[in-house]
This record gives structure tokens, C-alpha cells and sequence, in this order.
């Protein structure tokens, strides 16, 4: 890899470091449930980004997968979320 991008991949990844401890910080001190949620979302799509940053970076196919994984789980967990604050409940 040429070291322009590797210095890329460096900030890249520092940056949605911060972003991702950012949206950790909005998830424990949420004023309310919806910002609580909000940064939840906002959290998995942080770490997908961050995934896919180191996958490019140590280039295996192992870390994409693992992105991949945690792209539908939060997708899931966003929508179950959703649910159960608007219902009451998540299965009807």
C-alpha cells in the first residue's frame, strides 16, 4: 500500500474512533429513550465504518464478514427498538 493511504486509513480510522466514542457518550447520558436509541443506530453504523477501516488496512476478507454481521444486527436491534417504544411491545 502506498503511505498516502495508509496516512488515510490512519485518520480515517482516529476519526471515527472519535465518533464512535462520541455516540457511546450520547447512549449513557441520553437525556431521553429516543436519543438513547438514536445513538444506538448511530453507534453500529460507527463501528461498521470502523470495521471496514482495519478490514481495508490488514486487507482480509475475515473483517468484512464481521461488518457485514454487525450491520444486520444493529439494523434488527434498531427496528425491535423502534417497536417496542412506539407498542409496547416487540412480537405482536
Amino acid at each position: 500500500m502506498s503511505p498516502l493511504l495508509m496516512l488515510a486509513l490512519d485518520v480515517g480510522t482516529a476519526v471515527v474512533a472519535v465518533a464512535v466514542l462520541l455516540c457511546s457518550w450520547r447512549l449513557l447520558r441520553g437525556p431521553e429513550l429516543p436519543d438513547r436509541i438514536l445513538a444506538l443506530d448511530t453507534l453500529y453504523m460507527g463501528l461498521v465504518a470502523l470495521i471496514i477501516l482495519l478490514d481495508i488496512r490488514y486487507d482480509t476478507a475475515l473483517l468484512f464478514e464481521a461488518a457485514l454481521i454487525v450491520a444486520m444486527l444493529g439494523f434488527v436491534s434498531t427496528v425491535a427498538l423502534a417497536r417496542y417504544v412506539t407498542r409496547g411491545d416487540v412480537i405482536e
